[in-house]
């Protein structure tokens, strides 16, 4: 379907004689003007989509601009973050606060609100940060998601919006657009709805170098409705709209789009993807579009129809506001809105701890972690989990849980199937639409399927917590493919990622008590399949891990060496501190089941911890990536640089030199 000339006809929420193309040459001309300022930029999408992002924003979505943060209104998603001029403009036209032409003008600027790709902490009218393509897509799954759980939980008088996303080509191609829509079709998630700008353009040159794939087929494979528009045809476009928020099922609505819309020499080329137009085509842009106006300027009549379809949703956002006054259920959804954990939560946790202090199990952390989520989903009931097709192997589905299934969304938990990194993106897209506290699990060797989510969540703050069991070769038969080695170093290296690998089932309540107390980023919880033996002493008191690392074990005279550790491997350092006393070395046990906290912590409590001996020997069977910052230059950092092997895990560990034997050796070879 070739494009055709945009539709004059005025829109509902333009009032006087503005008509549709100047409210959508408003968006291209800002688009156009701020990535010439910058020298650099994307301007072709923004100039394609301009006309279909018009429709929704003037005619289709519910949203109030004086108010981005109102929990019912519609999530919009630019999946398509490189095209990141496109939604600026729709801020600064609708009429966001801080959102200004100046800072259109300083767009890619440092300390701009207007960054290359949309950053959530830029802009609260910004729902997600994207850029690396698929991961929007797969947000607004779960922003979707959310919206059903809640409005399942509070009814449709207080929940009740849709989901709108603009993906592009490379959206689709990414491997991460298959599992979420797979999962969205699967879930029926019917007010999700995918606008899908079909330019047919990459940057290396058109889609068909690469792909020849049918979208619209693929889609209606997956159970979503589907439909094929003219994007540059406002009215088929709204029409198109308003037939999927009927469709019953997840719509994708393939808007045919000619990239650099406009442009007489680049339009439809790739040249606009990712580069300024240059001053003269820009000049030709403004003579085709009859737009004869300055950079940055807006016609008054046409910004006030924008700032008229920013107002628009002004009495639907009041209505919900009286609604939610009066409703009994107004305390607890506004305490999960606002992230703030029911009253005496913790104690669920840490009950669990004591008890398991005071029973010594010898339990894998995975089954322990069984048995702090069993006691937190019932004291936390914004807790949402899953896991991708291990639940039984993860320990994350709790007691009194039942299934989230198409048409029944009363439910607590996911089957994700085997689609970690969707399952990863779902949940930082529930987490961002607030009022869930979502957690899954999988192996840890496979979060390397899904790390790019993790990356978004933790570059995004989100509240979102990762189990991942079967932490090292430890989990035996397997095999190498299984056995994860250098997993924990790239987690580590990984900013505002809490990394916990507690020791025993004491320290896994623990852990888990941090994780979900933290609101500012995600947290990873790294579990054993092995069992090991309980090494905290009973009785209550303080949660001990929120240090980060601490003396388990102190010398059993003046220290002369300190042995480092974490997860399975603290028993072994206890071990061998044994052998050494028997040797009359007095030495003393870290655990540190967070580095992160434990770095974190006052130089000089870290330095009482460490001890001032030079002697230090770290054990733990990863990649020894890291433990250099505490074993110093004399020390010793006894990890795995090579991958495992299939056999029981006790060989393995004998194989590959962890032992207590190998820890006293290591201290001997120092003293």
């Amino acid at each position: 379907m070739a494009p055709r000339t945009p539709s004059a006809r005025p829109l509902p929420a333009a009032k006087g004689a503005v008509d549709h193309r100047r409210m959508a040459n408003a968006v291209r001309f800002l688009a156009i003007d701020a990535v010439e300022a910058a020298k650099s930029g994307h301007p072709g999408m923004p100039m394609g989509m301009a006309d279909v992002a018009s429709v929704l924003f003037t005619r289709v979505l519910k949203y109030d601009a004086a108010d981005p943060h109102w929990p019912d209104r519609d999530r919009f998603v630019l999946s398509a973050g490189h095209g990141s001029m496109l939604l600026y403009a729709l801020l600064y036209l609708a009429g966001y606060e801080g959102m200004t032409l100046d800072e259109i003008r300083n767009f890619r600027k440092l300390g701009s609100r207007t960054p290359g790709h949309p950053e959530i902490e830029a802009h609260p009218g910004i729902e997600t940060t994207t850029g690396p393509l698929g991961q929007g897509l797969g947000n607004a799954v779960g922003m979707a998601l959310a919206e059903r759980l809640l409005a399942t939980r509070f009814g449709p008088g207080l929940v009740d919006h849709r989901t709108y996303v603009i993906a592009s080509d490379g959206d689709l191609m990414e491997g991460i657009s298959h599992e979420a829509c797979s999962l969205a079709g699967h879930l029926g998630l019917a007010k999700l709805v995918v606008l899908f700008d079909d330019n047919r353009i990459s940057i290396d040159g058109p889609t068909s170098l690469a792909t020849s794939d049918d979208a619209l087929r693929r889609f209606s494979a997956y159970g979503w409705h589907t439909a094929r528009v003219d994007g540059h045809d406002a009215d088929a476009v709204y029409a198109a709209i308003e037939v999927a928020k009927e469709a019953g099922r997840p719509s994708l609505i393939a808007c045919r789009t000619v990239i650099g819309y406009g442009a007489p020499h680049k339009a439809g080329s790739e040249v606009t993807h990712g580069s300024p137009l240059g001053a003269e085509e820009v000049a030709a842009t403004r003579k085709a579009l009859d737009w004869p106006h300055p950079p940055f300027e807006v016609p008054a009549d046409v910004l006030a129809a924008w700032r008229a379809a920013g107002r628009a949703g002004a009495d639907a956002r009041r209505a919900w506001a009286g609604r939610l006054a009066e409703s009994p259920e107004r305390a607890e959804f506004e305490r999960r809105l606002a992230g703030r954990l029911p009253e005496g939560w913790e104690r669920a946790a840490l009950a669990v701890r004591d008890r398991l202090a005071s029973e010594r199990p010898t339990l894998a952390t995975r089954q322990a972690s069984q048995q702090v989520v069993d006691a937190l989903a019932a004291a936390v009931p914004e807790m949402v989990g899953g896991s991708a097709d291990l639940t039984g192997s993860n320990g994350t589905f709790a007691k009194g849980m039942t299934i989230v299934r198409r048409g029944d969304f009363s439910g607590r938990y996911l089957h994700y199937g085997v689609r970690e990194h969707a399952m990863a993106a779902a949940m930082n897209g529930m987490a961002l639409h607030k009022g869930l506290l979502p957690y899954s699990g999988t192996f840890l060797v496979f979060s390397d399927y899904m790390r790019p989510s993790v990356r978004l969540a933790a570059l995004m703050h989100q509240r979102v917590v990762f189990v991942f069991t079967h932490d090292s070769i430890g989990l035996g038969e397997d095999g190498p493919t299984h056995q994860p080695i250098e997993h924990l170093a790239a987690l580590r290296a990984m900013p505002n990622l809490n990394v916990f690998r507690p020791a025993d089932a004491v320290e896994t309540a623990e852990c888990w008590a941090l994780a979900l107390a933290r609101s500012d980023g995600p947290s990873a919880i790294v579990l054993t399949r092995q069992a090991v033996p309980t090494l905290r002493p009973a009785g209550g008191g303080p949660n001990l891990s929120a240090r980060g690392g601490y003396v388990l074990a102190e010398a059993t005279g003046p220290r002369r060496a300190t042995l480092f550790a974490t997860g399975s491997e603290v028993s072994l350092a206890m071990a061998a501190r044994e052998r050494l006393a028997a040797e009359g070395v007095a030495a003393a046990v870290v655990s540190i089941p967070c580095w992160e906290l434990f770095d974190a912590e006052p130089a000089d409590y870290r330095a009482a911890v460490v001890g001032p001996c030079p002697v230090r020997v770290s054990v733990e069977a990863a990649a020894p990536h890291g433990w250099e910052r505490y074993v110093g230059e004399r020390g010793a950092a006894l990890g795995l640089s090579r991958f495992g092997a299939s056999a029981p895990f006790a060989e393995l560990y004998a194989k590959f030199g962890l032992t207590p034997e190998a820890v006293v050796a290591a201290v001997r070879a120092r003293l």
